[in-house]
């Protein structure tokens, strides 16, 4: 359909735009990202409202009263219910726009892809240990339902690596869907989704993460907060950081209560080389972190369960 084309490659385009944010002086930068996020929203509106005629047009209607196979009219409290967007859909696009203010583009992750991209490319040797740190799930062909959006981050270098060539930096976040082999319980769910962040150029710190990783959380839960980093370990990346936020006190938390948020790190050279970037002349940062947990703090959520509960009563919330 050409005027659905038309429309994404207008959305297409206003992604480039946004892209050139870091351009912008500093005291333009609000302002430029409101401007194209009305944009971006009227774009979408406009989307939406294509597809849905054109599925209109081929959708027979159907006898929405024939409940459970009888003909019966639905009980009330369901003929008075409205859909809605579900809440780690909602928040998972405020985590995207907010990076997208800042520069980075966005690649969705894989819901399935393989032993590679889960560990090979990520400096995880034959036999070490931490490939068992994580319980994947396999399939018969051997493949695997990736356990964290890490398994995006050689594809993302490969990708915008022509960045480099072009004087510019590689800036990319991944939302994705993730898989473990977990006991669920009030904290823990074997279906889950984080956001990763890449970002390499020639002068980047680990000052500059760090800097990023707090105006994101900053911007997210609108206050300024507190941040700590303490050791941590991944293969991927050298040093590696475990990212904590002083938790809001408007979300009950007291001075000094700090939550670990996400882990980060500078990535290893040997990551680097295998996407064909020299690690003498670039460096590199790369972050990954659940998106359940940033809703679940942000909305004083007791039971990551309801997430995929189904839960009508729940969900209306939202």
């Amino acid at each position: 359909m050409q005027e659905l084309e038309q429309l994404k490659q207008e959305l297409k385009k206003l992604n480039e735009e946004a892209a050139k944010i870091r351009d912008v002086p500093t005291e333009q930068r609000a302002e430029f990202g409101r401007n194209l996020n009305l944009r971006k929203q009227e774009i979408l509106a406009k989307i939406a409202a294509v597809e849905k005629a054109a599925l209109d047009a081929k959708v027979e209607p159907i006898d929405v009263t024939a409940f459970c196979g009888v003909n019966e009219p639905l009980p009330e409290f369901y003929s008075t219910l409205m859909g809605s967007r579900h809440p780690l859909t909602t928040e998972m696009d405020r985590v995207v726009e907010i990076y997208q203010m800042m520069g980075f583009d966005a690649v969705e992750s894989r819901q399935l892809d393989d032993e590679y991209h889960m560990f090979d490319s990520l400096n995880f040797a034959k036999e070490h240990p931490a490939r068992d740190g994580y319980d994947t799930f396999r399939t018969e062909e051997s493949l695997i339902p990736p356990a964290h959006t890490s398994t995006m981050q050689h594809r993302v270098l490969k990708q915008y690596k022509k960045n480099l060539d072009e004087g510019k930096a590689i800036a990319v976040v991944v939302p994705g869907r993730v898989f473990r082999n977990e006991d669920v319980d009030a904290t823990h769910e074997h279906t889950f989704y984080q956001c990763e962040g890449v970002y390499v150029s020639k002068t980047c710190t680990m000052g500059d993460m760090l800097g990023i990783l707090r105006e994101f959380f900053e911007k997210y839960y609108e206050q300024k907060l507190n941040i700590r980093t303490q050791p941590g370990y991944f293969p991927f990346t050298e040093p590696s950081l475990e990212f904590l936020i002083e938790k809001p006190k408007s979300l009950g938390g007291k001075k000094g209560d700090f939550l670990e948020m996400l882990g980060c790190g500078m990535i290893h050279p040997n990551v680097l080389k295998l996407a064909g970037i020299d690690p003498e002349i670039y460096h590199g940062f790369a972050w990954g972190g659940g998106i359940d947990r940033l809703v679940m703090l942000k909305y004083g959520l007791m039971d990551v369960r309801y997430f995929e509960s189904g839960n009508l009563y729940f969900l209306r919330e939202f």
